[in-house]
C-alpha cells in the first residue's frame, strides 16, 4: 500500500466506487462523510462515501443489498456493530475475537468484517504518549465499541482492566469472553476512590441531555492518579466526560483521533492507499494537534 498523489483525474469512464456508514439517524450527524470523501479525493479515486440509516430490524436486508449494488465497502456503527456479524461471509481474526465490527470490505460478492476500531484506539493512545502496559484502566460501556477497547487495551498489556456497564449480564459476558473485571456502573461511584491511570468512555452518551443519570453518576466519580480519559464520542459541545477531567486536572481526548486512525485503517481495507492522518483532520477543518489530548 502506498500514498496516491493528490489531484488524479476523476473524469468519466472511470469505475464508480461507492463506499457509506451504516446506521441509526446518528449516521447524518457522523463526520465520516466528510472524512473519507475527502480521502477519496485526495488519492485520486472516483467514488462518493454517504451516510445509510438503516432501522433496527432491517439489517440483514441492508447487508444484503451491499451485494446487489456492488458497493466496494462500509463503516457499521450503533447499533450495528455486533447484529451484522451474523450476515457476514468472513471475519477477520481480530474482529472473530472481539465480537464486533465497524468496517466491511464488500469484493466478489462476499462481505468481510473487520474490526479497525481497536488498532485506532491503539494508535491514538500511541500519539498521545500514553502507555497503557503494565497500567489499570476503566473502561465504560459493553458494546462494540467497549469490546474494542478492552481487546486492545489487554494487547498492549494493561491491567488490571475494569469494564463498567449498565447491563450487568452483557458486561459479565463480555469479560468472560475477552477479559477484565466487570463493576456494576452504579457501584463505581459509589465505592471508595478507584485506581485507573486510563479512564475510557465507550459508551454512545457524553452529555446531560443524552443521560441526565449518566451525569450525575460521573460527577460523583472518584478516580485515584488518572493521567488520561478518553471520550470516543466527539462534537458534543456539553460534555460531562470533559467537565469531569477538567476539575481533576486530567488529560483530556475525545473521539477525533480515534476516529481519525481507524478511517485511515478502513480507507486501507477498502481501496489498498494509505492516507496520512492530515487529510482526514483537514476534511474536519483541524491540524495536527488535534491528536494529542488537551491538557489539564
Amino acid at each position: 500500500m502506498h500514498e496516491k498523489t493528490a489531484g488524479a483525474p476523476l473524469g468519466p469512464g472511470r469505475i464508480f466506487k461507492l463506499f457509506g456508514i451504516l446506521g441509526n439517524a446518528r449516521v447524518f450527524a457522523s463526520h465520516s462523510p466528510a472524512l473519507f470523501n475527502a480521502a477519496l479525493q485526495h488519492a485520486g479515486i472516483n467514488g462518493a462515501y454517504v451516510p445509510l440509516r438503516v432501522e433496527t430490524d432491517q439489517i440483514a436486508a441492508a447487508l444484503g443489498g451491499l451485494r446487489a449494488l456492488n458497493v466496494a465497502g462500509v463503516n457499521v456503527t450503533v447499533p450495528f456493530k455486533e447484529t451484522a456479524i451474523a450476515h457476514l461471509d468472513i471475519l477477520s481474526e481480530g474482529a472473530n475475537i472481539i465480537g464486533a465490527i465497524n468496517t466491511i470490505v464488500c469484493k466478489g460478492g462476499k462481505l468481510k468484517g473487520f474490526n479497525t476500531n481497536a488498532v485506532g484506539f491503539m494508535n491514538a493512545l500511541e500519539a498521545a504518549g500514553f502507555a497503557p502496559a503494565g497500567r489499570p484502566a476503566l473502561v465504560f460501556g459493553s458494546g462494540g465499541a467497549a469490546r474494542a477497547v478492552v481487546f486492545m487495551l489487554k494487547w498492549l498489556q494493561a491491567g488490571p482492566i475494569y469494564v463498567a456497564g449498565r447491563d450487568a449480564a452483557k458486561t459479565a459476558a463480555m469479560v468472560q469472553t475477552i477479559g477484565g473485571t466487570a463493576l456494576a456502573l452504579a457501584d463505581v461511584a459509589a465505592a471508595a476512590p478507584l485506581a485507573a491511570d486510563l479512564v475510557v468512555n465507550a459508551t454512545a452518551v457524553s452529555s446531560p441531555d443524552e443521560s441526565p443519570e449518566m451525569d450525575r453518576l460521573i460527577r460523583n466519580l472518584q478516580i485515584a492518579g488518572c493521567d488520561l480519559l478518553v471520550d470516543l464520542n466527539y462534537g458534543r459541545e456539553q460534555n460531562f466526560w470533559r467537565d469531569w477531567a477538567r476539575r481533576g486536572g486530567v488529560p483530556f481526548m475525545d473521539g477525533v483521533p480515534v476516529l481519525v486512525h481507524q478511517a485511515r485503517r478502513s480507507f486501507a481495507l477498502w481501496t489498498g492507499v494509505e492516507v496520512k492522518p492530515e487529510v482526514f483532520l483537514a476534511a474536519l477543518g483541524l491540524d495536527v494537534r488535534a491528536l494529542s489530548p488537551v491538557a489539564a
